[in-house]
């Protein structure tokens, strides 16, 4: 526990408190902590912290690599001289680091850092660890260390510790290392110039170090440079500032890069965003239906093979670059999952359920997936692309790289577009520095390029769709987290979603030469429409579909008729007399031969007894039919069948014939999907996008108030076995660890009634524990709680 950091807070008013609490959600995250060391512990966690640094642009980090270079706890003004700014430079940003709670003003002046922003940097502004570290470390005996003293010319009186001061102090003084430097081999100064602006840390040749004359053997001598391995050599701090020079100053960069940028079309960027949208969801659609038909096989190491993408691709119309795309998109959304029965990827009971929503609902499950999504599928590698849902092990970057590249791209003024790709590229950059530069370099031309696919990027800026799903970057979630935010459920990208898809075109042109054109982006219902009774024959800026008898036959096979496939294409547009009788004779000699599949069948002795079973009411679900006087077909499997006859009150035997049916799903075009009894099958309730998000303002009211509040401290134990009378004794050493160590447990009242519960204090012979179930701090009676239950 930082106690610096706690005074801080505790001399904090209600607002700069709310401020800090508002840009640090996960300090007040369930259970909220209701004190403020409690609050500190949650503030100086190291990983959060990481995660609050990707969160800030370029100058924070900047200042914060400069407090670690510079050492123990720097003033304002020390941190300016050594940036070459002016402090009121420097206070701005260093305020956004109070507000994230990174550092805190001391109350001497003085810049406090939380530990946790050392871990992180091992080497900041490109120096390495201080002198200090290498003199006292385990591999410098008191020989070596008297060794380097004589070298250099310098006392050995006093502790290790003064001595270590004498040496820095030397070789840390600018004026002193270059006398020193000019004594040495040909190529030395070369050498640890190298290290100095290009290390601390290199790659040696060890045999260098063992040779008399050689550059690195002298510095090494001289404690300019220390062999941490046979093959590596790193620079001390002090060393390297000082080759440096007293002019160097550390890296600030407060104002962010120029990003060129063109006028622009707005309606030309919203005209490419409609004629996308209905595109892609439409695409989406027969991706899955093809898939529904065939499944996907998948290679031996992971992912879908070259092949089977271009073969996917040319039967649905898709490009190669679409089916990359929307195969990833659909896996992430859980729309398609492998089968091992199947042999492939098939669609999921997810996917019955996305094709009954809206087109509007449809198109936000895929950009939700994508926005979540921990790969590329369009970045090219040698030239290459990667495999379609092979593994990547920089997924979480590519997904941070992807919400920062919208986030820099929402930046751009509306009705203009960024110039250049690579000035797009260190924006993003600056303003998440902690991101790889080189993946984000590669990554980038391919994040365009989706985005644009997805109508959500055109002519080189965002889409109305784009910022509403940029807006959306804080809570995105991530690939496998099934706990995360459903943000295709956020209001604004709904809206925006149901704009994007208004300009699809529900009507057609029907041709006496039985062609269908839609000239435009055909809407999800009327290519769906269109796609069970025609073939589709080209797409681009008008898609032709052309009807045949088997195009036809194929409608009547799915369940049309005749009367309602011509309804609903007469609905779509204004029907040639040639199209219509091809339906009708199509129709007139559809099933004149049929074929059925049963799931089991029913053989008696008694054709009274057989006839008896197909009128009785309890069976109809069974679909039974009469095949001959003592034979009767089912569509059920045999064992359902055999359980009901047994309910109403027959006894029949099964007989194993070895002759089991398998009956799969058979695509039905997106249409309903119909349960028995005629009934339509109803979607579950959309969730709720997020939980209620925290009031930083209440909590800020509440810690002040509480701050100082504590448990019985040492307590803990005494009060327990005095007060927790039910419970045997290892049971209230369980209850203990809740109090003082935050274990989770189960614990049972006298009535019965559990919770689980965790973060417990003691108070007035109650304990007050965050409870799960009921998510809030509640108080249980000591004396009440009759068992106490790990649950780990």
């Amino acid at each position: 526990m930082d106690d610096h950091l706690v005074r801080w807070l505790t001399a904090l008013d209600e607002d700069r408190l709310a401020r800090v609490l508002a840009n640090r959600p996960d300090a007040i995250a369930a259970p909220w902590p209701r004190r403020l060391d409690a609050l500190a512990h949650r503030l100086t966690n190291g990983f959060a912290l990481m995660e609050v640094m990707r969160g800030l642009p370029l100058p924070p980090l900047e200042i914060l690599q400069a407090c670690l270079v510079i050492g123990g706890r720097p003033t304002e003004d020390e941190l300016a001289r050594f940036l070459g700014v002016s402090t009121s430079e420097v206070i701005p940003w260093l305020d956004r680091l109070y507000d994230h709670a990174l550092a805190w003003p001391a109350p001497d002046g003085r810049i406090d850092l939380a530990e946790a922003v050392a871990q992180w940097w091992t080497a900041p502004c490109g120096l390495g660890e201080p002198m200090a570290v290498y003199l006292d470390s385990w591999m410098l005996n008191t020989e070596a260390l008297r060794r380097l003293c004589r070298v250099l010319d310098l006392p050995y009186q006093g502790g290790r510790r003064q001595v270590a001061v004498r040496i820095t102090a030397l070789l840390g003084d600018p004026e002193r290392l270059s006398d020193l430097v000019d004594r040495a081999p040909d190529g030395t100064m070369e050498m640890l110039d190298d290290f100095a602006w290009d290390g601390p840390v290199r790659s040696v040749d060890g045999n260098r170090f063992v040779t008399v004359g050689k550059p690195e053997k002298w510095a090494a001598e001289h404690g300019l440079l220390f062999r941490t391995q046979w093959d590596v050599a790193e620079m001390p701090r002090e060393v390297a500032l000082a080759l440096r020079g007293p002019d160097y100053h550390g890296p600030f960069t407060p104002d962010p890069p120029d990003l060129g940028t063109t006028r622009i079309d707005p309606d030309a960027v919203e005209h490419a965003m409609c004629l996308a949208a209905p595109h892609i969801v439409d695409r989406a659609t027969a991706l899955l239906e093809n898939t529904d038909k065939t499944p996907l096989p998948l290679l031996k190491n992971g992912g879908v093979g070259v092949r089977e993408v271009k073969r996917v691709a040319r039967e649905t119309g898709c490009s190669e670059e679409e089916t990359r795309l929307l195969l990833e998109i659909c896996a992430v959304a859980r729309l398609i999952s492998l089968d091992d029965g199947a042999g492939g990827l098939v669609p999921t009971d997810r996917f019955d359920a996305w094709r009954l929503e809206d087109a509007s609902m449809r198109l936000r499950v895929l950009l939700a997936a994508w926005w979540r999504m921990e790969r590329s599928s369009l970045r090219r590698t040698e030239n290459r692309y990667p495999t379609v849902l092979g593994d990547d092990p920089a997924g979480e970057t590519i997904a941070r790289i992807r919400r920062a590249m919208l986030g820099a791209l929402a930046l751009v003024p509306e009705g203009r577009g960024f110039a250049t790709l690579p000035e797009l590229v260190q924006s993003v950059h600056w303003r998440a520095p902690l991101l790889d530069r080189q993946l984000l370099a590669d990554c980038a031309p391919a994040i365009i390029e989706e985005s644009r696919l997805l109508g959500l990027c055109a002519h080189d800026t965002l889409t109305d769709l784009g910022r509403a799903l940029a807006a959306l970057g804080a809570i995105a979630g991530n690939e496998s987290d099934e706990t995360a935010p459903q943000i295709e459920h956020d209001p604004v990208l709904a809206k925006c979603s149901m704009t994007a898809l208004a300009g699809a075109q529900r009507t057609a042109l029907f041709g006496a030469d039985l062609t269908a054109v839609v000239t435009g982006p055909p809407s999800v219902e009327l290519s769906s429409l269109l796609d069970r009774a025609a073939d589709r024959e080209s797409r681009g800026a008008a898609s032709v579909w052309r009807f045949s008898p088997a195009s036809v036959r194929r409608a009547l096979d799915a369940g049309e008729t005749a009367d309602s496939l011509l309804a609903d294409l007469s609905a779509a547009g204004t029907l040639p007399q040639p199209l219509t009788y091809l339906v009708h004779d199509v129709a007139r000699r559809h099933g004149e031969v049929t074929v059925s599949s049963v799931g089991c069948i029913i053989q008696g002795s008694d054709p009274v007894l057989l006839a008896e079973i197909v009128a009785h009411r309890r069976l109809a679900k069974l679909g039974l039919r009469l095949l001959a006087p003592t034979v009767l077909a089912g569509s059920a499997p045999a064992a359902t069948v055999l359980t009901a006859l047994r309910e109403a009150g027959y006894a029949p035997v099964p007989v194993d014939d070895g002759a089991g049916i398998t009956i799969r799903r058979a695509p039905n075009a997106g249409r309903l999907t119909l349960l028995p009894g005629g009934r339509v099958a109803e979607l579950d309730p959309p969730p709720s996008l997020l939980e209620p998000p925290p009031d930083p303002r209440e909590h800020a009211r509440r810690l002040l108030v509480n701050g100082g509040s504590a448990g019985p401290g040492g307590q803990t134990w005494a009060v327990i076995g005095r007060m927790a009378t039910r419970l045997p004794t290892a049971q209230q050493s369980l209850l203990g660890f809740v109090v003082d160590r935050d274990v989770r447990a189960l614990i049972t009242l006298s009535d019965g009634v559990t919770a689980t519960i965790s973060h417990g204090e003691l108070r007035s012979g109650v304990l007050d524990a965050w409870c799960e179930e009921a998510g809030d701090y509640l108080e249980f009676p000591l004396n009440e709680i009759a068992s106490v239950t790990s649950t780990y």
